[in-house]
């Protein structure tokens, strides 16, 4: 059963909405935040066989609370097997073994290039942000890549400062002429909408509306003239086992860190 318009929260149509991007047996690559917790909630509902991989080395991972960082010691404990750093990267990943990566972002360009180093000149930034870890080679291996960040004006810009982890480069073939060996960036799933690149020029576009937002809303939350596609739909509500599950992941979450986790 979906749940009422008025029984969750934007972050939550947003974590549900990109937690069904994950498939049953997926093998999937996950940042720590906002896409630790979309895949935790799709291995907790729809998606019980997802095999889920953190950089530190844990494969399986079950956490039953979400990880503070990727050393967070849930990880291991729940994990089928933990092997070292460089095996998840040179075995896993650059052995073309990923079928997702799971990404989060400080900003994002309309070709879903990410920026988590630096706002502003590099050498002076206004902002020094967390920085790469292994997002770029994630970006650049893994079969295909899922992006999640609420979107505003200084999330979503015309032109990144700093290109961290490439999406589709420039637009169009430019990924394929970098070599690189990932399919890219299917999906952004963010607190508004859901976009996807348009074959060919590999923009994104908006896809689909959460319930409730409007284009407008849209439009004055991205830096760029956003685009919608001509089939434009609207996402389904969260059903009441989503939300139920969600809410008991960060419920248990905040009793064992103090907080709820991923809500960044």
């Amino acid at each position: 059963m979906n749940a009422h318009a008025n029984d969750y929260s934007t972050n939550e149509m947003m974590t549900v909405a990109a937690s069904r991007r994950l498939g049953n047996g997926n093998v999937c690559f996950v940042g720590i935040g906002l896409p630790s917790k979309a895949a935790n909630l799709a291995r907790l509902t729809h998606a019980p066989e997802v095999v889920l991989i953190y950089e530190s080395g844990p494969i399986g991972a079950k956490p039953s609370v979400l990880p503070l960082s990727i050393g967070d010691g849930e990880l291991a404990e729940t994990a089928d097997t933990v092997v070292p750093t460089a095996e998840i990267f040179r075995y896993w990943l650059q052995g073309g073994r990923i079928d997702v990566g799971f990404l989060g972002a400080a900003q994002v360009d309309k070709y879903g290039n990410i920026n988590t180093t630096v706002i502003g000149d590099y050498h002076q930034p206004k902002v020094r942000l967390p920085g790469a870890g292994g997002a770029p080679e994630i970006a650049g291996s893994a079969k295909q890549v899922l992006i999640i960040l609420k979107q505003s004006h200084r999330t979503f810009v015309d032109k990144l400062a700093f290109i961290t982890s490439v999406g589709f480069g420039e637009g169009g073939e430019h990924r394929k002429q970098l070599g690189l060996p990932g399919n890219g960036p299917v999906g952004i799933i963010t607190d508004l909408c859901i976009m996807e690149p348009e074959s060919g020029s590999n923009e994104f576009v908006v896809t689909s509306l959460h319930p409730g937002v409007t284009r407008e809303q849209v439009i004055e939350n991205t830096g760029w003239a956003i685009r919608f596609a001509d089939d434009l739909g609207e996402t389904a509500p969260p059903t009441e086992h989503e939300l139920g599950a969600l809410r008991a992941l960060e419920a248990r979450t905040a009793a064992a860190h103090g907080q709820s986790g991923g809500d960044e």
